[in-house]
């Protein structure tokens, strides 16, 4: 009777040695070699898996890191607390690693570029495009329906009283998620001192933008002539700054004559930090009329004949039409088909 239990404990207990020998040595042979840096990198991010350096997660970062496909301080959610620790596990020095935000690059709210239509439907902004690009007046402006919000992890975006998102530079990482899931491309990332910056992304000429906002860039270049380091430019009728170059005297903030420049007041309170943007008081008409007259880029002139709209010449280069009697001034009732107006007449 005893051996009768003996055997079949023993034939188990010789096959379990068996088949736990046979795993060693398929463990040794099959092995993938880890570089022991790996966890310690991996150890040393954040763990928030958001993919703002571009990889699938902090795993795959960690071991990019390693293998040299990416920088020590590719990691936007850590910041340079994060970087300096993975330098010493990769023994890499690094220099200070300047700290970004994401800044929305549109102020223009109802009271500046008002709807052109009511929406109903989907709140998402890259839905709302389908329909005719959006409802707003200018076609380079936030519609304010929270894709970006939706799309911060860190909760850092919300939206304002004024229609647009705000961004909490407190909880801001610069992960990059909002400028990805933005449609209009007006979310960027810029140093995180960075107090003045060009809140527009209308590249339209300067009347076609003050048709639609009235806050807009109109490229007129004061800002360019202002500037004491050349650190702003002008191209395809928008205006850029050089981060690297602005020293921040905030002359562009002063000259710029339609507010598309602004500046940024922070207020710190224990913890919280309050972001209040100034506009510069000046009496806007006397100055932009100049400016509009002088230096903007002129506007094409559109004329609709018989319903098919055509492109001419802008007004300054036009020669003065011969005057002629048209005899539809003499019978303006039978004047049905053609119709002439300018831009300026589109709201």
């Amino acid at each position: 009777m005893l051996m009768e239990l003996l055997i079949p404990v023993g034939i188990l207990g010789a096959m379990g040695l068996i088949f736990g020998a046979g795993l060693a040595i398929a463990s040794k042979v099959f092995e993938v070699k880890t570089d022991e840096r790996v966890p310690l990198v991996r150890d040393a991010l954040p763990g928030a898996n958001c993919g703002g350096c571009g990889f699938p997660g902090c795993d795959a970062l960690a071991v990019a890191i390693v293998n040299g496909e990416a920088a020590v301080n590719a990691c936007p959610v850590g910041g340079a607390a994060t970087a300096m620790a993975i330098g010493e596990i990769m023994g890499e020095s690094i220099g200070s690693s300047e700290p970004m935000v994401a800044c929305i690059h549109c102020n223009g709210d109802c009271t500046h570029s008002p709807n052109r239509a009511d929406y109903y439907g989907i709140q998402d902004c890259r839905q709302a495009m389908i329909a005719s690009g959006g409802v707003k007046t200018c076609r380079h402006g936030c519609m304010g329906l929270g894709t970006c919000v939706s799309a911060c992890m860190f909760g850092a975006l919300s939206i304002g009283d004024n229609g647009l998102p705000e961004v909490d530079v407190d909880k801001c990482t610069a992960c990059g998620k909002c400028r990805d899931a933005c449609p209009k491309g007006i979310i960027d990332l810029i140093p995180a001192d960075q107090l003045v910056h060009v809140d527009c992304r209308n590249t339209d000429k300067g009347k076609l933008v003050r048709a639609v906002c009235d806050i807009g860039c109109i490229a007129c270049k004061a800002c360019v002539k202002v500037c004491p380091v050349e650190a702003i430019t002008v191209e395809n009728n928008l205006a850029s700054i050089d981060y690297d170059k602005c020293t921040q005297c905030q002359a562009c903030f002063e000259k710029c004559p339609t507010g598309a420049i602004t500046l940024e007041q922070r207020i710190v309170i224990g913890d919280e930090t309050t972001v209040i943007e100034l506009e510069p008081e000046k009496d806007l008409d006397e100055e932009m009329e100049a400016i509009m007259q002088v230096d903007a880029e002129p506007a094409e002139e559109f004329v609709e004949v018989s319903g098919e709209i055509e492109v001419l010449e802008t007004r300054e280069n036009m020669e003065e039409p011969e005057k002629t009697v048209d005899p539809a001034e003499e019978h303006p009732e039978d004047e049905k088909d053609k119709v002439e107006f300018k831009i300026s007449d589109l709201k």
